[in-house]
């Protein structure tokens, strides 16, 4: 991209990346696409971070390392890897054929997933990780509210906290009721008569809840905790503070990637891919994922 708009997303060539003394060069298999993705293609996020020309955006990547910085360590050229391509500036991602990745942000990516499910995980992994278990400290037996449980986010953070020994209750649209409570979450229908709802099934309130969708959802879940405080979102930070709960931005972190890898090791973590695109078809790919998705849309490389 030589310039922000949807319009201005181009397949073309560009100079191989950087890679830096602490930057892992990976060959591209898959890119998932986040709506963090589109929002940067469209200029949302230029007051946040510098943006480098041209812009090639894509936060999520899983592919094979095909360079090494001589500061990383505990990867090795050839290896399949999983990764949050997070930089200090906007460019540089993962929606090209090679992508210098900070190492904080590559871990080995699971054996049980091909890398079309690998590069699902990294971005909203990470984000269900850090609200649930680092912020909000889901521990087994209690109940969790997961708004959006669906989505990128929400259909990972429904299999994190069942991980924990959590009951999740998640909200959704009518069409994906049956697949979230396949998921293993009891499933309920977004909209007027939530609280009612939600009360059904937890009378004495939920022990937390993150947020994935802001608006009503978020203002009236403070009425569902059993104790204020425990209320994590991903959307509206000024207003998740002004209810008492934490906004989450999420960080890169290696080590969390790699207990996602475990997990998805172990059966306990499983994407759900709605659709592949080759990468010549990014702009058909965001517009099926700004439609709405179960799970998530990823472009393909090579």
């Amino acid at each position: 991209m030589d310039g922000y708009g949807l319009e201005a997303l181009q397949v073309r060539e560009v100079d191989d990346p950087v890679v830096g003394p602490d930057s892992v060069l990976v060959a591209v298999a898959a890119a998932s696409i986040n709506p963090v993705d589109y929002k940067i293609a469209e200029g949302h996020l230029d007051g946040g971070f510098p943006s480098l020309w041209p812009l090639v955006p894509g936060w999520d990547v899983a592919g094979e390392v095909v360079g090494l910085g001589p500061a990383v360590r505990g990867l090795e050229v050839g290896q399949q890897v999983f990764g949050y391509n997070r930089k200090d500036h906007l460019g540089g991602g993962s929606w090209a054929e090679l992508v210098a990745v900070p190492a904080r942000g590559v871990a080995a990516a699971p054996s049980a997933l091909d890398a079309v499910a690998a590069s699902c995980l990294p971005l909203a992994g990470l984000t269900a990780w850090q609200s649930l278990v680092e912020v909000l400290r889901v521990q087994a037996g209690e109940t969790v509210l997961v708004h959006a449980a669906t989505g990128g986010v929400g259909h990972l953070a429904v299999q994190i906290a069942r991980s924990r020994g959590a009951e999740v209750i998640g909200t959704c649209s009518p069409r994906n009721l049956e697949h979230l409570g396949s998921l293993g979450a009891r499933a309920l229908e977004y909209g007027d008569g939530l609280e009612d709802r939600v009360r059904a099934l937890a009378p004495d309130g939920v022990d937390a809840v993150l947020d994935l969708v802001g608006g009503d959802a978020l203002t009236g879940s403070p009425a569902l905790l059993k104790s204020p405080g425990r209320l994590v979102s991903i959307i509206d930070a000024d207003t998740v503070h002004e209810l008492g709960g934490t906004y989450v931005f999420v960080r890169p972190d290696a080590d969390q990637l790699a207990a996602l890898a475990r997990l998805a090791d172990a059966g306990d973590l499983v994407p759900h891919v709605q659709s592949t695109h080759p990468l010549d078809e990014v702009r058909a790919a965001i517009a099926e994922a700004q439609a709405g998705v179960r799970g998530k849309v990823v472009l393909t490389v090579g």
